[in-house]
């Protein structure tokens, strides 16, 4: 007894409707995700994303036709790069915050010109603090670095 042929075939285009109603529900969750937990949308692909990205698009990817090496391993190599600048650019601002509480140490002791507003202020710097935003002590009055028009030798 001959058995008919049973020709199995997968669909893996989405019709302008599917498409619409599925971009409608992800922005309905992205609109609860940001007022449930006060996210807020960015434009920029952190690494995190980019990852996650990376893990569905390997999930979803048509098995008769999967992705090529070459395009995973330039996928991963991107990955890669992301994660080195973002290492880069946490070390740079660590740096500049480093840089900017030195600075405000070494005014210690001499006597500096401050721009606050329309007012000019003179005094000794009396000390100074460290951290994210270092600010100098000058007359009993904390001032951020920015406000330092001169300073001058001793």
């Amino acid at each position: 007894m001959d058995m008919p042929s049973v020709q199995n075939s997968v669909n893996t285009q989405m019709s302008a409707a599917d498409k619409f109603n599925l971009d409608n529900e992800v922005n309905y969750y992205n609109k609860t995700l940001v007022s449930e937990n006060g996210r807020t949308t960015s434009n920029q692909l952190g690494k995190d994303e980019f990852l996650k990205l990376l893990i569905t698009q390997l999930q979803n990817q048509d098995p008769t036709e999967p992705m090529e090496n070459t395009e995973f391993i330039a996928q991963m190599a991107q990955f890669s790069s992301l994660e080195q600048m973002t290492n880069m650019s946490s070390s740079f601002t660590k740096m500049a915050n480093y840089i900017t509480a030195s600075e405000a140490v070494s005014t210690l002791g001499k006597k500096v010109d401050l721009a606050v507003g329309d007012a000019n202020i003179s005094g000794i710097v009396e000390g100074a603090t460290r951290g994210d935003n270092p600010q100098i002590l000058v007359n009993g009055m904390y001032y951020t670095m920015d406000k330092i028009k001169t300073v001058y030798s001793d």
